[in-house]
């Protein structure tokens, strides 16, 4: 897009994503130097808009940030009062008992909260100290320097015709030049991606491994409702398919938060992530749980879940990785805006040391050192061997051989050092002839719902005459080669119902995208075992409209 003349902006710091980890970096900036010149573009219609967590928040990250944010009203208003772990059969469960848990699974201290509502409230904080957000904004393209380095992003493009190209009533967008640019834009980020390929990120690191999360927002019986309980179960309905298990959080308003995780590195190409979530929900413990109460929203986001191994590289030149573009996930905890929160702090004090010694559109080796060797890596080293132990083994021995790792990880050692992941989640499906269909019951309407009545519950909305921003490397492979290799598993893999395979009576199968139902999980771009669907930012505002996921 060389030939398209736009306007550009400087900046000292341009960051992409009002998530934990940009608002985080965007806030330590400013307190580190009023007069830094720092902007946050933001692809969601508003701050929070596509923000999806479980979540209880482990407040260590605003505490170093902000250690005055109860004073400041931060929504941290649920403060967890119980821990509950289940081990699920299809007619019962086994409460798991707390104490022979290591420390680090404890909730003591943790409160379940909205991060959409603490988004919303740290970008308050950054717009009081002066940071500049924009709402709005997609972020399409990297604007590269004379030397390589990252210099800036195009944002703000609109209007583009179906095919791609530029039209008459195309706005252009602008460039945002930066001395350094954060790419913070969750996980499986576009431009984070490309960063990774161009300057080989990854090389030498275990491929990056994820899951599938989907969660409902329930208002339920208030006789039902306990205020500030956690519950995790594993088990049924999952058993050997898939690894994943569930959440349920009590928030305040008799709301409760049902969400599902299904670990991506499944073989199965029948399994049905979204329908094995709907199928949880009559489990008898939740179905009494739920019934006479009323779903109130839904959404679904991919999470890192490769964890300490599978860190890339987090800076190249003028560029730095923060939060879940890096992967921080800590995933027996299933937590991950804590250090999200740290990571952009760390980051902005990189950035700070180098702009005050004048330099611009290096490495910022600083940040990379903390992550690595600060309270970010000691608190993913101690549990890096939980999700390739329950990969390789299954879900009863990565209980046990991964509760002894982590309890002999607090005392700074490992029986069984450093496991890897192997193959990628891609890479894992295997092929259809080898497994059995799954039949999955038919949604009742009551507790479960087909997936299209689900997405009208995330407020998803895109501009249709634009193009698809899921695209195919080569258009034939779906029906080619996935079908019949794989039976296309986008059909059963995608949360939102976005891809088809259509078969008209008198004519081939067709592979229908129907980029209007995206929630931007990302699980696409992960899965897909030929690797031919890429995802690309629509233009900026479109997607979900989470309220207070």
């Amino acid at each position: 897009m060389s030939e398209i003349e736009r306007e550009a902006m400087e900046y000292d710091v341009v960051i992409v994503g009002a998530g934990p980890a940009g608002l985080s970096a965007a806030i330590r900036l400013k307190q580190l130097d009023a007069d830094l010149n720092v902007v946050v573009l933001e692809k969601g219609s508003e701050v929070g808009a596509h923000i999806l967590s479980g979540a209880v928040l482990d407040p260590c990250g605003l505490d170093a940030l902000i250690p005055d944010w109860k004073e400041k009203g931060a929504p941290l208003t649920v403060p967890v009062k119980d821990d509950n772990f289940f081990m699920l059969g299809e007619a019962g469960a086994m409460r798991i008992p707390n104490f022979p848990m290591p420390k680090l699974m404890s909730n003591h201290g943790n409160y379940i909260v909205s991060m959409g509502n603490v988004c919303r409230w740290m970008a308050e904080q950054a717009e009081e100290l002066g940071v500049e957000i924009f709402p709005g904004m997609a972020c399409s393209e990297l604007v590269y320097g004379e030397n390589g380095e990252v210099k800036g992003v195009v944002a703000g493009v609109f209007g583009l015709e179906a095919d791609g190209s530029y039209g008459p009533d195309t706005e252009p967008g602008m460039e945002l030049h930066g001395k350094y640019v954060f790419l913070s834009e969750g996980v499986r980020g576009s431009l984070a991606k490309e960063v990774i390929a161009k300057y080989d990120l990854q090389a030498g690191k275990e491929p990056q491994k994820f899951g599938l999360g989907m969660k409902e927002i329930w208002e339920i019986d208030p006789e039902k409702h306990r205020e500030g309980s956690v519950t995790h179960t594993m088990g049924w309905p999952l058993g050997s398919n898939a690894g994943g298990g569930s959440f349920i959080y009590h928030l305040d308003n008799n709301q409760v938060y049902v969400g599902f995780v299904v670990h991506l590195n499944y073989e199965n190409p029948h399994l049905y992530p979204y329908m094995e979530f709907q199928r949880f929900k009559h489990h008898p413990m939740v179905a009494e749980l739920l019934k006479g109460g009323k779903r109130v929203a839904y959404g679904a986001r991919a999470i890192s879940e490769g964890g300490y191994q599978s860190m890339p590289k987090m800076v190249a030149p003028g560029v730095a990785l923060l939060g879940c573009s890096v992967g921080m996930v800590n995933v027996p905890r299933i937590k991950g805006n804590h250090n999200a929160m740290l990571s952009g702090k760390a980051a902005a004090e990189a950035a700070f040391d180098a702009i005050k010694a004048d330099r611009a559109g290096d490495e910022l080796t600083d940040y990379e050192a903390e992550v690595r060797e600060g309270a970010i890596g000691k608190d993913l080293k101690k549990v890096r061997n939980v999700k390739p132990l329950w990969s390789k083994y299954g879900l009863v021995a990565s209980l046990m051989a991964g509760g002894l790792d982590m309890w002999t990880n607090s005392f700074g050692f490992s029986l069984f050092g450093t496991i890897g992941h192997g193959k990628s989640d891609a890479e894992a499906t295997g092929e259809a002839s080898r497994f059995e269909p799954i039949d999955y019951p038919k949604p009742d309407g009551t507790l479960s719902f087909d997936r299209l009545t689900n997405v009208s519950f995330s407020a998803t909305n895109h501009e249709e005459s634009q193009p698809a921003h899921l695209q195919l490397k080569d258009a034939s492979v779906p029906i080619s080669i996935n079908l019949p290799k794989y039976a296309e598993p986008a059909q059963r893999y995608c949360p939102a119902g976005v891809y088809e395979v259509v078969e008209d009576e008198g004519s081939d199968a067709r592979f229908v995208i129907n980029f209007q139902n995206c929630v931007h999980c990302k699980t696409c771009d992960i899965k897909d075992p030929s690797q031919n669907i890429t995802w690309v930012t629509p233009q900026g505002g479109d997607g979900p409209n989470y309220p207070n996921m």
